[in-house]
């Protein structure tokens, strides 16, 4: 590891003497290049990932004087994908002047996928607020360059942190919209009843009885394959025991439909929610009583 290291160190020093010299052409900046990734390669070699990202910014820099954006906003990458292992602010940092520049040369698709990027670093760190932001932007992006996979993937990862935070209006409203957008094609329409399940769960958490009675009507008029399916039967079971304010109806629903399909970590965290306002309506009719 010394030596890869004793050699990055080597490329690096002959890049800034090289930067140093004075050229009457604008070689110099091509030759340091040339020079700068070899040393970020041989300090990658060497799991030096700091010196890696720091030479792929100096790399980044002689781009910009050779006035070539595209090979700029790469090796910022570069230096972002070095950083990721070590200090993710310094990651992201660079992904967004990546991203910056892919919008000045009009690349907006690979603009999207390093948003998409930030927004993950963000939610490995534990920043929802900031992880949402990215993903809403990266899902514009993609949704400008009709990539619309990606887009909904990017805007259901909204949907999923914005429940998570109690903006329930707001995951609703992005749920309803890809099943919406996903009913009429024949790829995307097999997920209908997943994304409408979900908006159903958010109704629940807002705990409005006539609302989620009229979601679930809205949703048999958009897809009339929905009121056959055990995600509409778990909603309306959910919404009648609600309504009953029946802790064990609720129970046994959600446990029904569990042996079945198995309810991942999200579903499972905002029915819990559901199932503690319902107990707690319970035992203030309890103590009326």
């Amino acid at each position: 590891m010394g030596d890869q290291s004793a050699r990055g160190e080597e490329f690096e020093k002959n890049a800034e003497k090289k930067l140093n010299s004075w050229s009457f052409f604008g070689s110099k900046y091509e030759d340091a290049a040339d020079l700068f990734e070899k040393a970020a390669n041989f300090f990658k070699l060497a799991k030096s990932w700091d010196r890696a990202g720091s030479i792929y910014v100096k790399l980044a820099n002689c781009h910009l004087k050779l006035e070539s954006q595209h090979e700029a906003a790469q090796a910022y990458v570069s230096a972002a994908h070095c950083y990721k292992k070590t200090s993710p602010n310094e990651a992201i940092s660079c992904l967004q002047q990546a991203v910056n520049m892919f919008c000045d040369i009009g690349r907006i698709s690979m603009a999207a996928r390093y948003y998409k990027e930030i927004a993950e670093l963000y939610e490995s760190e534990q920043n929802i607020e900031q992880a949402m932001d990215y993903y809403e932007k990266a899902a514009d992006f993609f949704q400008s360059e009709e990539v619309s996979t990606s887009a909904n993937q990017c805007k259901q990862k909204v949907a999923q942190f914005a429940a998570q935070i109690e903006q329930y209006q707001k995951a609703i409203e992005i749920y309803e919209e890809i099943a919406r957008q996903s009913i009429t094609n024949n790829l995307l329409k097999y997920g209908v009843k997943g994304h409408l399940l979900n908006a159903g769960i958010c109704q629940l958490c807002e705990g409005d009885v006539v609302a989620i009675t009229n979601a679930l009507e809205r949703y048999q008029d958009m897809d009339p394959t929905f009121s056959g399916t055990r995600e509409c039967r778990l909603l309306a079971d959910i919404a009648s025991a609600m309504d009953e304010e029946d802790v064990t109806k609720f129970t046994d629903a959600v446990k029904e439909f569990d042996s079945m399909t198995p309810l991942d970590t999200w579903k499972t965290s905002l029915l819990l929610r559901v199932k503690e306002k319902l107990k707690a309506k319970e035992m203030e009719e309890d103590d009326l009583t």
